[in-house]
């Protein structure tokens, strides 16, 4: 083996999208790091559809931009189509998503990776990590390179023991002609981590020339489009529409007829699927009252012929897909340039790495991504980012970086990875932050640019004009709570709205609370208001009550949160605990009663029986202590 004299401060094994923003973070904040990827010409690839965004992955987008990420500015730059989507809906889930070029986006997150100082990149396989005395050392490649560090994170996507299924033929890959890391697997194996089989899968590419336009709707971008960066100035992007078709009985009958050479229902494919975004053959099956389901034709880039279809992810064989696809409206004569596939890769159950994402069994190893059995871009660039500061403050002997639910969408996502049985990939949906309505989108740099700016990875001129801005809304919500109108001021106005008239004095910032009220109907009485101000007052008016609720409830459940549990409590010792509590409570090892609470088969009997043995605990203690004094 060629042992090479190179050592680092970090190591990011894998350069998808948690590989980009733990590198990244990394980098930033000081550590000399070592990117090791399969192809460095495909760092950032988008292996699925070419989007960023969309029902509650947008949250996690501008979150990781306030923290100071890359996606929102690198999607703003590439983007071809952005939509606000839930706009008929409250606040809490509007939510933005960006079609991108998906050659574009791999080119400028490369050109970002390569210019950032403090980054080496290197291509290989990494088959083994190296550890000593329960603490990371570096990793070993295929090619017989050893790199040292002192921490290592691995964001390895599908490519760990990664198997490509067309059909009933399959190969061993990552990614379509890209090797898959086997060696890497039976080294977690070996190190003592309980690995799983997930699975999950693409649509096919078809070319544009083969697609009738005339059959087709389009849909459009919104004509004043939103963008997720921060840093973005001067947003005008060119927009190109998506199609939308749908499926047809016809279609779904091809489909049920090649069950027999489908690797999902053969039993070729182990790995268990996403339940929330199936391939086309899941849901024939799983939805037989259904005579059609949606697809979207969306263009893989400006200058490219190629166009993916959103909703018809597939496994079947390459002439079934040609033979399904023609009975589609305006793909009648469609030319498939590469078929749709599933891919089965080993995950590491997430229950054993803590909530700063390092592991529990290596000091200094730290998993993101995919690896953590997620599904999704975004989910696994909020875990890169989250694990390259926790890499960072690591090393630097500080305390580490975690985030609670009520403060991000983030804190969401890593605490339900850590906390609930991972059985299929997960997925990030608005439903699953019970504090959504303080975790908007629209606030997520109120909530989280102070963080990004303490780590050093925004610049504080974007502190500065947050702060502005946010005083600049304060003090107009505190000026509408005192701007008092007379009903013949305001009833003309309700009354055009066709809203109750009222027949008392009442402030402004009541009358906004008004669901048919806006902002702008009433803007003769305040004066033009600046539209980004406009938009953050009339949010925050109307979910004004809901709002304090919300963080009556957070105080509430602050003290179990900021109750920390023992690590190394046995808890098959204390009586009174319900076996499945104890040995629920012995696999996930909580931090804190906050995140026991939240654990599957653990009642709330079982909280109180913890707080009374930590409060004697604490009571056996301060005995002891004074025992001793008294000896002394």
């Amino acid at each position: 083996m060629n042992v090479t004299t190179e050592k680092y401060d970090c190591i990011v094994v894998g350069g998808g999208h948690a590989g980009c923003e733990a590198v990244l973070s990394a980098a930033r904040m000081g550590l000399n790091t070592l990117l090791v990827t399969i192809k460095i010409d495909k760092i950032g690839q988008m292996s699925c559809n070419p989007s960023v965004g969309g029902l509650a992955k947008s949250h996690l987008v501008f979150e990781i931009d306030a923290l100071g990420g890359e996606m929102g500015f690198i999607t703003d730059k590439t983007g071809t189509q952005f939509r606000m989507l839930n706009t008929s809906k409250g606040a809490a889930v509007w939510s933005l998503r960006a079609q991108v070029d998906r050659i574009l986006y791999r080119e400028e997150i490369g050109k970002v990776i390569e210019n950032e100082k403090n980054i080496t990149l290197k291509e290989g396989i990494v088959e083994k990590i190296l550890s000593y005395n329960g603490k990371v050392v570096g990793v070993t490649t295929k090619e017989g390179m050893e790199y040292r560090a002192k921490t290592v994170i691995l964001a390895t996507g599908t490519f760990l023991n990664g198997l490509i299924h067309i059909g009933l033929e399959h190969y061993p890959a990552g990614r379509v002609d890209e090797p898959p890391a086997v060696g890497l697997s039976h080294s977690l194996e070996q190190i003592g981590f309980s690995l799983g089989r997930l699975k999950t899968g693409t649509s096919a590419r078809i070319s544009r020339k083969s697609i009738d336009f005339s059959n087709l709707m389009p849909q459009f971008g919104d004509d004043y489009p939103e963008h997720f960066c921060m840093r973005t100035e001067n947003f005008q992007p060119e927009q190109i529409p998506c199609y939308l078709t749908t499926t047809n009985d016809k279609m779904h009958k091809i489909i049920l007829k090649n069950l027999d050479r489908s690797p999902l229902f053969t039993g070729a494919i182990k790995g268990v699927g996403p339940k929330y975004c199936p391939s086309i053959e899941d849901k024939v099956v799983r939805f037989p009252e259904r005579k059609s389901h949606q697809v979207f034709l969306e263009p893989d880039g400006k200058t490219t012929d190629i166009f993916y279809i959103n909703g018809l992810s597939s496994s079947l064989p390459s002439d079934v897909q040609n033979e399904m696809l023609r009975t589609i409206k305006g793909l009648e004569n469609v030319d498939i340039i590469k078929p749709g596939y599933g891919i089965e890769y080993d995950f590491v159950y997430p229950m054993q790495i803590f909530p700063t994402l390092e592991t529990k069994k290596v000091n200094g190893l730290f998993l993101a991504g995919q690896i953590n059995g997620t599904s999704g871009y975004e989910e696994a660039a909020a875990q890169g980012i989250m694990a390259g500061i926790n890499a960072v403050l690591k090393i630097r002997g500080e305390e580490p970086f975690i985030l609670q639910r009520d403060k991000a969408y983030i804190g969401v996502l890593i605490d339900d990875l850590i906390t609930k049985q991972i059985k299929e990939p997960y997925r990030m949906f608005t439903s699953l932050a019970e504090y959504r309505l303080l975790l908007r989108q629209d606030n997520a740099d109120s909530r989280l640019l102070k963080y990004g700016h303490n780590f050093g990875l925004v610049k504080k001129k974007y502190l500065n004009r947050l702060e502005k801005r946010d005083k600049e809304v304060n003090r107009s919500i505190e000026k509408l709570k005192k701007t008092n109108v007379l009903p013949r001021q305001i009833n003309k106005i309700l009354k055009k709205k066709k809203s109750s008239e009222t027949h008392e004095t009442r402030p402004l910032f009541q009358i906004l609370k008004r669901p048919e009220i806006s902002i702008i109907d009433i803007q003769p009485l305040t004066g033009t208001i600046d539209p980004d101000i406009a938009k953050r007052i009339e949010i925050f008016a109307k979910y004004d009550g809901y709002i304090e609720k919300q963080e009556q409830e957070v105080k509430r459940m602050k003290q179990l949160e900021n109750t920390p549990l023992p690590l190394d409590f046995d808890y098959t010792t204390l009586k009174g605990l319900s076996k499945e509590a104890a040995e629920k409570l012995n696999a996930v090892k909580p931090i804190t009663l906050g995140q026991a609470s939240r654990i599957s088969g653990v009642r709330t009997s079982d909280i109180s029986l913890l707080m009374v043995h930590l409060k004697r605990m604490k009571s056996d203690i301060r005995y002891q202590k004074t025992e001793n004094r008294k000896s002394n």
